[in-house]
C-alpha cells in the first residue's frame, strides 16, 4: 500500500514539474543509459538550458510574430 502511494506521489510530482516547464533530468539520464550506453550525458545545467531553449525557442522565431 505504501509503495503504491509513493509511486502515485512520484507520478504526480513529475506531472506537476512538466506542467510548469521543469524537465525531468533523472528520466533523461535513465533513458540515455538505456538507448545510448557509453555515450556522454549532459550535465543538469546543460540539460535544463537545452530544454528551455527547445521550449521557448531562444534565438529562433518559428512563428509569424516577427
Amino acid at each position: 500500500m505504501i509503495r503504491k502511494l509513493q509511486q502515485a506521489a512520484s507520478f504526480l510530482s513529475q506531472s506537476a514539474r512538466l506542467m510548469v516547464g521543469v524537465p525531468d533530468y533523472d528520466n533523461y539520464v535513465a533513458q540515455r543509459a538505456i538507448s545510448h550506453p557509453g555515450e556522454p550525458v549532459m550535465t543538469y545545467e546543460a540539460f535544463f538550458r537545452e530544454r528551455q531553449d527547445a521550449r521557448f525557442g531562444r534565438g529562433k522565431c518559428n512563428t509569424r510574430c516577427c
